[in-house]
């Protein structure tokens, strides 16, 4: 008898798993440069390392979200630089 659940022997779990990663951190960096880039950029910028790190197979996406969570933070930057103020405020 086995108290414990089996572990998961699905070989596409973990590859699915990255690739939700990929997308989602591809789709909260364009986000992020709409609003809370503050908050989405480092997101998109986890998520794409994490699903890079797992080996996903829409790495273009992975990347674009990457890049996509940079640029929220430079942007912010930019803005928080050309206004005086420690927010985003236009």
């Amino acid at each position: 008898m086995h108290l414990t659940a089996p572990a998961d022997t699905r070989p596409e779990s973990r590859p699915r798993d990255a690739d939700g990663m990929a997308v989602a951190s591809f789709i909260l960096g364009l986000l992020g440069l709409l609003v809370l880039n503050l908050f989405l950029g480092p997101i998109a910028i986890v998520l794409a390392l994490v699903s890079l790190w797992r080996g996903t197979s829409r790495k273009g996406r992975a990347y674009l979200g990457l890049a996509l969570g940079i640029a929220d933070l430079a942007i912010l930057g930019i803005a928080m630089d050309i206004s005086n103020t420690v927010s985003w405020s236009l």
